[in-house]
């Protein structure tokens, strides 16, 4: 394989790459195209040695994504010289002045914690709240680093949570919330400063959504565990185009609502908090921290869908995750998605209200997981084509 280095490249302006690691001599890059902070689309290029080109890399996005800028700016009502992919402001905030709540929830790890304060403490949105769930720490660690990041700053604030589990530590941050909109993400994640900006337009997609998620795209590649993770976690970091999924869906998917893949993920998500407050918060079986290991986010979006809000999944609600670098943890993390997947599926096969709705969908279910290794096979050689050094002229 080669190590990928990756960016996020705004056309709007002066183009300008913001990435979640420093470049660090990789030869290839992988960068996420936007114009006002809408995503295009990906480009992957070779980087030059002395590090990535800027204008380079902004004429290749021109002319590869032209149709995709017309049309962006043509529903913008922007007529743009020809020379100028994007004019004006590089992102397009969203006005309003509602409270959001962001909560990350943690444990033991104040080193990966620390990056991730970092990036949230760049986010554009001026009206945040920063609640940091501390899950049954070990030590002080956690509470020393979020309450001097507090007395600096005062959108951050600590909780303990002492009950172990992710599911736990998440309702603590919505009991504690006091924001019209709650997003969650992880401590091992790296938010962009238009995240918030981007949840809130996803919440507006719809007068019933009731959930919002977005790209989790990668933040770098440099062994085989990250990626094979990269290739298997597609349907989070690929797609670039918005969607509203409803109650009923268009017909199109057997299996919805129970089709987590489309849906998104628990590292990037928010809710109408009332919604959530109705709905009980996430379901304490289920998560990081107990037996089941995983599941709790799957739940929580059919149960969304499943009172009758729509679920938004909208692409400039941007962060970066931080892959497993090793197998070992590698394994661990697929075999708690398994395991979540299962939990979930069972909770589903003992409910009354949604045993025969799962049943019905078996058989498609099992298709699906029989072509999720081929899928993932074919994404890597892919991957493997883009990054194969190109031979010299003759």
């Amino acid at each position: 394989m080669t190590a990928l280095w990756c960016a996020a490249l705004e056309l709007a302006g002066e183009p300008a790459l913001d990435a979640p690691l420093p470049f660090a001599g990789q030869p290839r890059a992988r960068v996420l195209v936007r114009l006002h902070g809408e995503p295009l689309g990906y480009l992957t290029a070779p980087v030059p040695a002395g590090g990535p080109d800027v204008p380079a890399l902004a004429a290749e996005a021109a002319d590869r994504f032209a149709t995709e800028i017309a049309a962006h700016l043509a529903a913008e009502g922007i007529v743009a010289p020809a020379t100028e992919p994007g004019p004006g402001c590089p992102t397009r905030p969203v006005a309003g002045d509602e409270l959001v709540s962001v909560v990350v929830c943690t444990r033991d790890r104040p080193e990966i914690l620390a990056a991730c304060l970092d990036r949230l403490a760049g986010l554009r949105y001026p009206h945040v709240e920063v609640v940091v769930v501390d899950n049954a720490p070990s030590d002080e660690r956690t509470r020393a680093l979020v309450e001097g990041r507090a007395a600096q700053d005062a959108r951050f604030r600590y909780v303990c949570e002492p009950r172990p589990g992710l599911s736990r530590a998440r309702n603590r941050g919505l009991t504690e919330a006091r924001g019209r909109w709650l997003a969650y993400t992880d401590d091992d994640v790296a938010v962009d400063p238009g995240w918030v900006d981007g949840l809130l337009r996803g919440s507006r997609r719809a007068d019933d959504i009731g959930c919002v998620t977005g790209l989790v795209a990668t933040a770098g590649i440099s062994g085989a565990a990250e990626e094979y993770f990269d290739a298997r976690a597609a349907a989070w970091s690929t797609r670039t185009a918005p969607a509203v999924l409803t109650p009923d869906g268009d017909g199109s998917d057997p299996l919805h609502p129970y089709r987590p893949s489309l849906f998104g993920t628990g590292a990037n998500l928010a809710f109408d908090r009332a919604l959530l407050q109705r709905l009980s918060g996430f379901d304490e079986a289920l998560g990081a921290g107990t037996r089941t290991r995983g599941g709790e986010d799957i739940d929580a979006f059919v149960r969304v869908l499943r009172a009758g809000s729509s679920i938004a999944y909208e692409p400039s609600a941007l962060v970066w995750h931080h892959h497993r670098a090793d197998l070992a943890g590698l394994r661990r993390q697929m075999y708690g998605y398994g395991s979540g997947l299962t939990a979930f599926a069972t909770k589903c096969l003992l409910d009354p209200g949604t045993r025969r709705d799962v049943l019905r969908r078996v058989p498609a279910g099992l298709r699906r997981l029989g072509g999720l290794r081929a899928d993932t096979s074919a994404r890597l050689e892919v991957g493997r084509a883009e990054a194969a050094p190109v031979p010299a002229a003759r």
